[in-house]
């Protein structure tokens, strides 16, 4: 299972970018009036819910490994991040619908926003916890 963890930081940078390019895409879509953004939307909202489950199943074997040091700080970017996961895989599930109805559309998007606002909160403590609080100070 240490293997599985250590495979965590190589899987985590792509659902970070998927369910942000999500999000983007969707607000694109919003803006615009344009279907083809909320397509592109789903796409990556469906394969970061996808690749951010087995990340999460990375982190939390990396998480009991000899050498990971537990700490608050690591308490908040596990949990932050299952809820991160959760909310992608809740958009993802939320667009299976051809014609989604208005309420759906609502879920789906407070989903897909709640979990890229998580999935940013989650990647910036996950640095923290590599690369120390002090990271951008001269």
């Amino acid at each position: 299972m240490e293997l599985v963890g250590k495979l965590h930081p190589m899987l985590v940078h792509f659902p970070i970018a998927l369910i942000l390019a999500a999000a983007a895409a969707e607000l694109i879509g919003i803006q615009t009036g344009r279907t083809v953004w909320r397509t592109i939307a789903v796409a990556n909202v469906r394969a970061g819910a996808a690749v951010g489950a087995v990340t999460v199943v990375a982190g939390w074997a990396l998480t009991s490994a000899p050498f990971v040091e537990p700490s608050q700080l690591l308490t908040w970017h596990k949990w932050t991040g299952i809820a991160a996961a959760a909310g992608a895989i809740s958009a993802a599930v939320s667009t299976r619908s051809r014609v989604p109805s208005a309420r759906a559309v609502y879920a789906y998007r407070a989903a897909l926003f709640g979990a890229a606002a998580l999935v940013a909160i989650a990647g910036h403590l996950g640095g923290t916890l590599v690369w120390g609080a002090d990271f951008f100070r001269p």
